[in-house]
C-alpha cells in the first residue's frame, strides 16, 4: 500500500496539471460561445475580473492576514501595472484575437509568448545570448522556429483536414451573435487575428518583468494576485463601460453569459492559479510548462468537435512549429538551470531562465507567477 501511495504522489502534479489544461480549454469554448450569443467582448473580460477579484479576496484575507506585509503606495503602484499588462489588455487582446479567427488559431500564436519573453529579455539586458553554449543555440533557434510557425500559421491555409464530424455546432444556437466578424475577407481577419494575438503574447510576457518585481517587495501570493484582479477589474469595466452603453450587453441572466462569466473567474483565475503553484513548487516550472501545447490539442478537438471549427493543413503545420520552438527554448532554460544549479523555482530575476519558463503556463488565465 505505501508504494501504491508513493506511487498516486508522482502521479498526481501530472493528472493535476492535465485537469488544469482541460479547464482553459473550456475557456477558449466558452468565449466564443458568449460572443457568439450577442455577449460583448469588453464585458466578458470585466465580468471574469469581477469573479475572480470575489474569489480570490477572502481567500487572500485569511490564509496570508498574519504574513502580508504593509501595503505601499509603490506596490499599488505594481499592481496596477500588473492588472494593466497582465489582466486587462491581454484578456482584451486575446479574445479579440478568438473572435475574428478560431479557438485553435488563439491558442497555437499564444505559444510564441516564451520566444516574445525571450526577445525581451535580451532587448532589456536581462538575458544574454550566449550563442557559445548549446543552450543559447537552442533558445534563439527555438525563438526563431516558433516565430516561422506563427507566420505558417498566419499566412499559409491549406486543404481543409477532416478528422471526423459530429455534425455538432453550438455557434448556430446563437441568437445574435453580434460581435463575431463577419467577413469574406479571411485572409485579413487571421492577418488580424496574429496581430492581436502578438500584442497579447508581448502585454504578457512585460507583465512576467513586473510581476518578477513585485513579487520580490510583496511576496504573498495570494494577496498579490487579490491586488492584480482588483486593479484589471477597475480598469475593464472602465474600459467597458465608456465603450458598451448598452446595458443589455451587461445582462448575464441563467445562460452561456453567465456561465462564461462564473467559469472563467472562479475557475481559470481562481482554482487553476491555487492548483498550478502546487505543481510548480512541487516539481518547477519545466514540468509544468511541459503540458502548455497540450492546450492547443485540446482547443483543436473542442473546436472541431462542437464549434464546427475546420482544421487546415497550414494550422496544424505551423502549431507544431511553434511548439518544437516551445521545446527547444525550454531545453535551453533547462539545460542552463541545471548548469548554474538553480534550484528550480528560484524567485530572483538575476535567474530569468525560471521567469521565463513559468510564462509559458497559461497565457490567457492571469496567472501571478511568485514561484
Amino acid at each position: 500500500m505505501k508504494k501504491i501511495w508513493e506511487g498516486m504522489h508522482e502521479v498526481k502534479p501530472a493528472l493535476l496539471m492535465m485537469v488544469a489544461q482541460i479547464a482553459y480549454a473550456g475557456v477558449n469554448v466558452l468565449y466564443k460561445l458568449a460572443a457568439n450569443d450577442g455577449m460583448s467582448l469588453k464585458v466578458i473580460v470585466a465580468y471574469r475580473f469581477l469573479f475572480a477579484t470575489v474569489f480570490i479576496f477572502p481567500l487572500a484575507f485569511f490564509i496570508e492576514r498574519k504574513i502580508r506585509p504593509k501595503l505601499t503606495w509603490k506596490i499599488l503602484f505594481q499592481a496596477f501595472f500588473c492588472g494593466l499588462f497582465g489582466g486587462s489588455l491581454v484578456q482584451n487582446l486575446y479574445i479579440q484575437s478568438l473572435n475574428v479567427t478560431s479557438a485553435t488559431f488563439a491558442s497555437a500564436m499564444s505559444n510564441l509568448i516564451p520566444a516574445i519573453t525571450f526577445i525581451l529579455a535580451v532587448s532589456f539586458r536581462l538575458e544574454k545570448l550566449n550563442l557559445g553554449s548549446s543552450s543559447g543555440k537552442a533558445k534563439v533557434l527555438g525563438t526563431l522556429v516558433g516565430i516561422g510557425g506563427a507566420m505558417l500559421l498566419t499566412l499559409y491555409k491549406g486543404v481543409e483536414i477532416n478528422i471526423w464530424s459530429t455534425h455538432v455546432n453550438f455557434l448556430n444556437h446563437g441568437q445574435h451573435n453580434l460581435n463575431h466578424v463577419v467577413s469574406t475577407n479571411e485572409y485579413g481577419n487571421r492577418v488580424l487575428g496574429c496581430f492581436f494575438s502578438v500584442a497579447s503574447s508581448t502585454c504578457y510576457s512585460i507583465w512576467l518583468i513586473i510581476q518578477t518585481k513585485m513579487s520580490k517587495d510583496y511576496p504573498c501570493f495570494y494577496s498579490s494576485t487579490a491586488l492584480m484582479s482588483l486593479m484589471a477589474l477597475l480598469q475593464t469595466v472602465i474600459y467597458a463601460l465608456c465603450t458598451e452603453r448598452d446595458l443589455n450587453h451587461w445582462k448575464l441572466g441563467w445562460n452561456i453569459r453567465l456561465l462564461t462569466a462564473t467559469y472563467s473567474g472562479t475557475v481559470a483565475s481562481g482554482l487553476m492559479v491555487t492548483l498550478i503553484s502546487w505543481c510548480v513548487s512541487l516539481r518547477g516550472p519545466v514540468f509544468v510548462s511541459i503540458f502548455n501545447p497540450l492546450l492547443l490539442v485540446l482547443v483543436a478537438m473542442a473546436g472541431s468537435l462542437i464549434l464546427d471549427e475546420k482544421l487546415h493543413l497550414g494550422s496544424v503545420l505551423g502549431g507544431v512549429l511553434i511548439v518544437c520552438g516551445l521545446y527547444l527554448v525550454l531545453w535551453g532554460i533547462r539545460k542552463e538551470m541545471k548548469k548554474l544549479k538553480l534550484a528550480p523555482t528560484s524567485n530572483t530575476f538575476g535567474d530569468q531562465s525560471a521567469s521565463i519558463d513559468i510564462v509559458v503556463l497559461a497565457p490567457t488565465t492571469n496567472i501571478p507567477t511568485n514561484s
